[in-house]
């Protein structure tokens, strides 16, 4: 898969730990900044992962801040997204196989990197279940013509 990758700065060197784990598994990545532990606004880093994924242009995207909370609310501004905060792999599998969550948010200061790397590839290797979870899914998506 083509994964966008976007962080702030507190999750700098989170974000590049954890895009070299995701790059060993075999998935593309695609880096949307921050590039360094300079102050950096998140909600513009969120909405360009989010609308890479949205467009297309990437399957699924992954954001990083400090709690993993003001990249998930930026990015589920965009239409089109499903962002979750997950801090335990039950929940990322659940975002998935019944939400069909295309973007994971984590906080680098909540989260070891270990911890974060079960998260990513349990995210990354669930499949979305169908079935009466996709009604559900699409009452959320009629939400935002509301």
């Amino acid at each position: 898969m083509r994964i966008a990758v976007g962080g702030d700065h507190a999750a700098a060197a989170f974000k590049e730990a954890l895009m070299a784990f995701v790059s060993g598994l075999g998935h593309e990545t695609v880096d949307f900044g921050a590039f360094s532990d300079a102050s950096t606004d998140y909600p513009l880093v969120a909405e360009k992962v989010a609308r890479a994924v949205v467009l297309g242009d990437c399957d699924r995207g992954l954001l990083f801040c400090g709690t993993g909370q003001g990249m998930m609310l930026a990015a589920n501004k965009v239409r089109g997204v499903r962002c979750a905060v997950c801090s335990d792999c039950y929940s990322a599998a659940m975002a998935r196989l019944h939400n069909d969550a295309n973007l994971l948010a984590l906080g680098a200061r909540v989260l070891g990197v270990e911890l974060a790397k079960l998260l990513l590839e349990t995210f990354l290797n669930t499949p979305f279940e169908g079935g009466r979870h996709a009604k559900r899914v699409d009452m959320i998506m009629e939400l935002e013509k509301k």
